[in-house]
């Protein structure tokens, strides 16, 4: 499978975002991309730098505006699309969603993004209700999709249970970066770790994995840190972590990947990690911590 992943900076104008994603993902199908995947919150700046209670206005509901929009360009092109939304749910209630065009431009599924950071610059629980649609892969012409959001990459359960349903390929949008008051020593472990974990989740899983991270620098609105500074860095590795493309830190990037699906199959011949597992032991693994 032909895999278009989309790596562009954003600025503070939703309708030019959205101009260039577009021309982006034509790019991309002219490529021979089947299957294309944007980075995360892809319409706007990443807006929870601060807590604002009139960026909640940037939501949409689901469907809606952008639904329409980007269902258009699916099926005109015939390509599935791995996209991120703010949706609007209810009043009061937002969530970060990924949302899942087949070909045809029909919504194949959608995530909401489960783990919710809340960090200096990444005020995400302000904004965002946690997903209550569970780890669930997402059924598309072209196999079954592990979509889950950025701070998600973090934890290896939910890589397993997309892997346990039959998910063929683990897919992230993501937003992450730099803090300017960290060393470049420290900034480099950071974005390692960012790459090794979900190389990871490709090994202990057989599957391959795609990460698609924004570019470029966003200023903190407040002015009350220097903003941040994305690593892009967007990356796709096969089933036994091994690096099939991985983009520049700070330059748009419009990829394809070609991915062998079948390699997976063989992968967890030589590995049988599902086979091997105790489940029986692991019961544990539900409680906050063990004392």
């Amino acid at each position: 499978m032909k895999v278009g992943i989309i790596q562009q900076s954003c600025s503070d104008n939703i309708e030019s975002n959205k101009a260039k994603l577009e021309a982006n993902i034509r790019k991309a199908k002219i490529k021979g991309a089947e299957l294309i995947v944007m980075q995360e919150l892809h319409n706007s700046l990443y807006f929870c730098q601060t807590e604002d209670t009139d960026k909640f206005d940037l939501a949409e509901t689901i469907p809606g505006p952008s639904t329409d929009f980007y269902s258009r360009i699916a099926k005109e092109l015939e390509v599935v699309i791995v996209s991120s939304l703010f949706e609007k749910r209810a009043a009061g209630l937002y969530h970060n969603t990924a949302v899942v065009f087949e070909k045809d431009g029909t919504i194949a599924g959608k995530y909401r993004k489960m783990h919710i950071p809340d960090d200096p610059a990444y005020y995400e629980k302000f904004y965002f209700t946690p997903g209550d649609l569970g780890f669930h892969p997402i059924d598309t012409s072209v196999g079954k999709l592990g979509v889950q959001v950025c701070w998600d990459q973090w934890y290896p359960e939910g890589a397993r249970l997309m892997a346990l349903q039959g998910a063929e390929l683990l897919i992230y949008p993501t937003a992450i970066g730099y803090e300017s008051s960290d060393t470049p020593e420290e900034q480099e472990r950071q974005r390692e770790a960012w790459t090794t974990v979900q190389r990871g989740h490709a090994v202990a899983n057989g599957l391959p994995v795609v990460a698609v991270n924004r570019t470029g620098h966003e200023p903190d609105p407040s002015g009350q840190t220097n903003g941040i500074k994305f690593w892009g860095s967007s990356f796709v590795a096969g089933p036994q972590g091994e690096m099939l493309y991985r983009a520049p830190k700070d330059e748009e990037v419009v990829e394809v990947v070609e991915i062998d699906m079948k390699r997976s199959e063989n992968v967890r011949r030589w590995w049988p990690f599902l086979r091997d597992r105790r489940i029986e032991e692991f019961g544990a693994l539900s409680k906050r911590f063990i004392d």
